[in-house]
């Protein structure tokens, strides 16, 4: 038993001693950019609006917004000029959905604060946990992606997803949108068909539903406002139940992770049923639910095009060929990399928009699909997803098509803010290009 103390004891210290050297590991060194002080033109470019034909110009902007994009724009007294010599303008591209800033290593669990014990957790709030000294940071943001959904990921109902952008010293300085959806991970169903009926999504011999749960949570939800207003003062404050107001007023939306046809429909019937807003998140059978998801205006955002088929008897690029499907379809969709590349790799975003493209959807509307589209699914199309005046300053500057593996971003800017683009990637590719530099100097 003394064994076993002291050993405890031993291991507990070293702990202590290693917890830190690991919380220094990945903490980033590089440095965010400062507020912008004075107008900024670009000029010489090709501007990519997104909303519109790309225009051969400049683009002028002053305290983090647009005010000009013009083949010719005036150029205010003091603006630094930069000539970009017919390089490249694009809006930042948007991975709309990620554990940015709430992941670091896969294996190692204090690096992961993505999920929280227990099934239910709506008072779950994704901004307030990200770590602005990410590593991945920088390196997502290399390739033109400064923003992201950073989403929860547990349970049945994992808390509030939110869009960040990636620059800022703070949390704070990151939170472009707090409450973007609440994240549900919608369970597995039996024969259920949509007929809007309570008892139509029984999956159990005994007639059980797998959504007991959740109906329990809105009852509760319904309940418990109605006692707040009525009578506050005998109603106890339950932060769980006081954080699905914005779900059941319908301004914040359900972010259902489903892609069998069975599972969509059920999400669609309940958010019927709840009058709530609903985003499909994953839509591997989205196509067969099309005139339900076009009925309802409920949009898709694609986990991933570069995957496996969901079945092993689909056509080998059934992923590939989804949006376009979509599109023909008629369903509004936007494409993410997180069902394949996971968060570490968030960066290939503009990759999995180029194989869509390469298997039928349009190569504009490629762009759109990690663009604009992601921006108006997750309600921030009145800052970003394209550039046109008023919107944030938050674009990038590159040496060609960004779709193209051999493009390379040269400069970005997250609300007027310079961003530094070194990254973990970079520093070691310039370390062993200095080795094996060295090496061959050796052998000669």
């Amino acid at each position: 038993m003394m064994i076993f103390k002291r050993r405890s004891l031993i291991l507990a210290a070293l702990a202590a001693i290693s917890l830190p050297s690991l919380t220094a590991s990945v903490a980033s060194d590089v440095i965010p950019g400062a507020p912008q002080k004075k107008p900024i033109v670009l000029t010489n470019g090709v501007i990519h609006t997104i909303t519109g034909a790309p225009i051969e110009g400049g683009i002028v902007f002053e305290k983090g917004r647009i005010t000009q994009i013009s083949p010719k724009p005036d150029i205010p007294s003091g603006a630094e000029v930069i000539d970009l010599k017919g390089q490249h303008v694009y809006p930042s591209l948007i991975e709309s959905h990620s554990q940015l800033g709430l992941t670091e290593f896969g294996s190692v669990r204090a690096t992961q604060d993505y999920a929280e014990t227990g099934r239910i957790n709506p008072n779950v709030t994704a901004n307030v946990a990200v770590n602005p000294d990410s590593e991945l940071i920088p390196v997502t943001r290399s390739n033109g992606v400064l923003i992201a959904l950073s989403a929860p990921a547990s349970g049945l109902v994992s808390g509030k997803a939110s869009v960040i952008q990636l620059d800022g010293w703070t949390y704070e300085d990151l939170t472009l949108k707090q409450n973007a959806a609440m994240v549900v991970n919608w369970p597995r169903m039996g024969g259920f068909s949509f007929r809007g009926s309570r008892g139509s999504d029984s999956d159990s011999s005994d007639g059980s539903s797998p959504l007991k749960e959740l109906r329990d949570l809105f009852a509760e939800a319904r309940i418990y406002r109605e006692a707040r207003q009525t009578n506050p003062s005998d109603q106890g404050y339950d932060i769980r139940l006081e954080a699905m107001a914005p779900v059941l007023d319908g301004t914040v939306p359900m972010l259902v992770t489903a892609n069998r046809a069975k599972e969509i429909q059920s999400a669609v019937a309940f958010a019927v049923e709840h009058k709530a807003k609903l985003i499909i998140f994953g839509g591997s059978d989205a196509e067969q639910c099309a005139e339900l998801l076009k009925q309802y205006d409920v949009p898709v955002i694609v986990d991933a095009v570069h995957r496996n088929p969901l079945r092993r008897h689909q056509d080998y690029d059934d992923a590939y060929t989804l949006p376009e499907r979509l599109r023909k379809a008629g369903v509004r969709f936007c494409i993410s990399g997180s069902g394949r590349s996971e968060t570490w790799n968030t960066r290939n975003l503009a990759y999995h928009a180029a194989t869509a493209s390469a298997y039928g959807l349009s190569y504009e509307d490629a762009v759109r699909s990690i663009t604009i589209w992601p921006a108006q699914i997750l309600g921030v199309a009145d800052r970003v997803g394209s550039l046109e005046n008023g919107k944030d300053a938050t674009l990038f500057v590159c040496d060609g098509d960004p779709l193209e593996t051999e493009t390379q971003v040269k400069m970005a800017w997250v609300q007027g803010r310079k961003v530094d683009l070194n990254d973990r990637h970079k520093q070691l590719y310039r370390k062993y290009s200095e080795k094996y530099r060295q090496l061959q100097n050796a052998d000669r």
